[in-house]
């Protein structure tokens, strides 16, 4: 092995994890998961958590309040910014087919500090995301449960509902997904498929039926005039940019495209997660550009079809907010679609909610195989051989979080920590094409560096778009963040207690 494919063990908090030594790791046998997934299975894992809340309420949301029936173009600018990174993940993914998503590739690349922030920062972003999409299928299931008259009492329906303090439904689907990923993830990957293939159906049932009811007029004008936002120009909900420079976002107008893509943007949340079962797939080298590319291009020609639609059957003025499909068919005099898109959001998202966990589960055992997390969390089922142990501790944690606390005060950090993922992702495949040329690499993305720069620039623009008040109380979580490496992780790192010829 050339030197510069050693650990390198004295450089300090930048010391990197070669990739031969990752790949290795994952060949120990009580720290080894079992190989499971096909291309289909890593496609399938992508839509079922690209597909949730976003096309069945932002939808409505954002072509009301920012781009009108421009909202379909502000799904092909979001699409482009996830393609960008998607490229990036898919090289990575391909050459270092290791759990542990963005964490993983960035010790193999910029080094331990980079990949402790950015595997606390996964860990956070996936937890909130399984409890903010937990507690949106529980009101989604009472609303299903309300039309037949089965009714919870109030004290279980949760805090979003007055007289609510516990949500029961939410805390129920945690602990029962939980129990499935530990069962295996090819148990997980058949559930998913069957629960995918419902939403799509209903997807597709939005698409075909709806194209009925479209009316003309209601794509005139299809880019809104530009109008500045009443109230905007201070406080912590303000984008950072506007807080930084004084820019002012406006909304309709090309401008308003943009803008609607910045919150867009949260509806291809996921897509990076399928890059953490990497170690869990049959032929990664092959299968993962095709799984995490493949999920992508699938779902943004799905969103840009159900945008046209529901902005061409329903005038973007008079669009619902909190359910645009369902209320759109109503409208048109056809609740019966309204019903099934109900019952197609609700089946929908637990599979959502069933990959986010698995995606945190994964990075937070690939942090615990490297020491920087206690190693106990890195022993897999003797029999299921999936992880256990941070499966149960983190299900548990998230069922408790989702079952006590309203979605608003959930729904906070996800979009920022998937972004930040996304530039370091990009940082990475130029730092290793640099230090690494001579790895066999499957897939390669294209342009470097001209490529991964775009998704940089992309990305950072998005998150500047975000409110000071999300970007504040990253900064705090990050902090909590350096302390936690610094007190033990540092200390503990396997690869900080060896030297360049020690047995690692």
């Amino acid at each position: 092995m050339s030197t510069d494919q050693q650990p390198r063990a004295n450089s300090g908090m930048f010391r990197t994890k070669s990739v031969e030594q990752s790949i290795r790791d994952t060949e120990e046998p009580e720290h080894a998961l079992k190989k499971s997934l096909s291309a289909w299975d890593l496609t399938v894992f992508g839509v079922g958590v690209i597909i949730g809340t976003g096309i069945f309420v932002l939808t409505g949301k954002v072509a009301k309040e920012n781009a009108g029936p421009a909202t379909a173009l502000a799904f092909v600018a979001a699409g482009i910014v996830c393609a960008l990174a998607a490229l990036c993940y898919a090289e990575f993914a391909s050459t270092v087919p290791v759990a542990g998503s963005a964490y993983t590739f960035a010790y193999a690349s910029i080094g331990e500090l980079p990949a402790w922030i950015i595997g606390w920062d996964l860990v956070l972003e996936f937890a909130l995301g399984t409890a903010v999409v937990a507690v949106g299928w529980s009101g989604y299931v009472r609303s299903l449960m309300d039309n037949v008259d089965w009714h919870l009492p109030a004290a279980l329906e949760g805090p979003d509902v007055p007289g609510g303090t516990f949500d029961i439904l939410a805390f129920l689907l945690v602990l029962v997904l939980t129990v499935v990923l530990v069962l295996g993830m090819k148990l997980s990957a058949r559930i998913t498929a069957v629960v995918v293939a419902i939403k799509v159906t209903v997807v597709m049932i939005v698409i075909i039926a709806g194209l009925f009811f479209i009316v003309g007029d209601n794509y005139d004008p299809f880019i809104p005039p530009a109008v500045t936002p009443e109230g905007g120009g201070s406080g912590w909900d303000s984008p950072l940019v506007q807080l930084i420079f004084g820019y002012e976002p406006t909304n309709f107008g090309v401008m308003g495209i943009f803008t609607a893509a910045s919150v867009v943007f949260f509806a291809f949340i996921g897509f990076d997660v399928v890059a953490t079962a990497a170690e869990e797939t049959k032929l990664p080298q092959r299968d993962m550009p095709r799984g995490i590319l493949g999920s992508l291009l699938i779902c943004t020609v799905l969103y840009v079809a159900v945008a046209l639609v529901v902005t061409g059957m329903q005038h973007y003025t008079e669009l619902s907010v909190s359910a645009p499909l369902a209320d759109a068919f109503k409208a048109a005099g056809h609740p019966f679609y309204a019903g099934v898109i109900s019952f197609g959001a609700a089946v929908g998202l637990t599979t959502v909610c069933l990959i986010l966990l698995l995606g945190q589960t994964r990075v937070f055992f690939a942090m615990s195989r490297d020491g920087l997390l206690p190693r106990f969390f890195s022993v897999t089922h003797p029999r299921f051989k999936t992880p256990y142990r941070p499966t149960i501790l983190l299900g548990v944690v998230i069922a408790i979080v989702a079952g006590f606390t309203s979605i608003n005060e959930l729904a906070t950090l996800v979009n920022i920590g998937t972004l930040f993922a996304f530039v370091v992702v990009a940082v990475g495949v130029m730092v290793l094409r640099r230090t690494r040329p001579d790895l066999p690499r499957a897939f390669r993305t294209p342009w470097v560096p001209v490529l991964p720069i775009f998704s940089i620039a992309a990305s950072v623009w998005l998150m500047l778009n975000l409110p000071g008040e999300t970007w504040f109380r990253f900064a705090v979580w990050m902090l909590i963040g350096f302390v936690v490496y610094f007190l033990y992780g540092r200390g503990h790192s396997r690869l900080g207690r060896t030297g360049p010829d020690a047995k690692y």
